[in-house]
């Protein structure tokens, strides 16, 4: 009888010890790598003071990678073929400072503890640490993911949502990670410190519809400033801050350009244009708190997406090579 107890114990043992692998925590790295998030914040610290765009191209790094093949720093590969997932269409334009942030962290980090802490982990660390950077709110970050085996640009497309997305649509892709219309509308506030290039949102200006030329949900004197910015046959290149007010702020002014009708994206406005979801952007444009809090609970919510953890990754020593 005694040896069945045990052995039963044993079974409840394993059992717990494997659900505990699949769970994220904040105290992940207390006993091996005690001061990764403080390697981490030096290097965005300094990575920051060199460059704005740090924010932004962090920022949307870290949501491209958790949407494709979920948090687990694929879209930091790279490969010689040019078929790496951060070599797909919708990944082409994101900025470069992103990368190297993380693989500048990640150099820091294995210089303290070599191959113990992920690229995964270190892209979600310095993503907070950018938010707060920028004024954005500072919350605990989970850790614990491991990078993944598999990037690969063919496995990109329609995986992100698009500038021209209706609310259905964006709903529809967001569910898909257990994120809800709240936490998308929540997320799309992080556009007050980004940028775009102007082919996103071009046809908004010059060829919206065959009655209308320019969008009518666009304020003009917005309108107007676009089309400065952004002439037809303009550089490819060129990109404009999203949030015309305060582009370099992490504030609540993204949910009031929207009801003053300044949302860059079709996919930003109708947020405000479409009722099921127009309440919250005003309650948002109203109480900055109220969003920023909001904000900790969704960007919790987005780094456990697709996470890996035990053998289904690895540490990688590279972050932009499998090991």
């Amino acid at each position: 009888m005694e040896i069945i107890r045990r052995c039963f114990t044993l079974f409840i043992l394993v059992i717990i010890l494997q659900v505990g692998e699949g769970k994220l925590s904040q105290a992940f790295y207390n006993s091996t790598c005690p001061n990764v998030e403080s390697i981490v914040r030096k290097v965005v610290e300094e990575k920051f003071s060199q460059t704005f765009v740090t924010v932004p191209a962090t920022l949307r790094l870290f949501f491209h990678d958790c949407f494709v093949e979920g948090c687990d720093a694929s879209i930091i590969i790279a490969s010689p073929n040019g078929d790496a997932e951060k070599d797909a269409p919708d990944n082409l334009s994101l900025a470069g400072d992103g990368f190297d942030t993380v693989i500048k962290a990640k150099k820091a980090v294995e210089a303290k503890c070599p191959k113990v802490v992920s690229c995964a982990d270190i892209l979600a660390i310095a993503t907070r640490d950018v938010i707060v950077l920028a004024g954005g709110p500072s919350f605990e970050v989970e850790l614990g993911r491991r990078d993944g085996f598999v990037s690969k640009a063919s496995r990109v497309a329609g995986q992100l949502p698009g500038p021209n997305f209706n609310l259905s649509q964006l709903n529809s892709m967001f569910a898909q990670h257990n994120l809800t219309q709240t936490d998308m509308i929540t997320l799309s506030g992080a556009h007050t410190v980004g940028f775009s290039h102007c082919s996103r949102f071009a046809n908004r200006l010059y060829s919206f519809s065959p009655s209308s030329p320019v969008d009518p949900d666009l304020d003009l004197t917005y309108v107007k400033q676009l089309k400065q910015a952004c002439p037809q046959n303009v550089d490819p290149s060129i990109a404009i801050n999203m949030d015309p007010v305060t582009p370099r702020t992490f504030d609540n002014k993204y949910f009031k350009n929207l009801v003053a009708k300044k949302g860059l994206f079709t996919s930003d406005e109708v947020l405000y244009t479409n009722r099921a979801s127009r309440p919250t952007v005003v309650q948002f444009s109203k109480k900055q708190n109220v969003f920023k809090e909001a904000f900790i609970t969704a960007m919790r919510k987005l780094g456990r997406v697709g996470v890996k953890t035990g053998k289904d990754g690895e540490i990688r020593v590279d972050c932009t090579a499998f090991n």
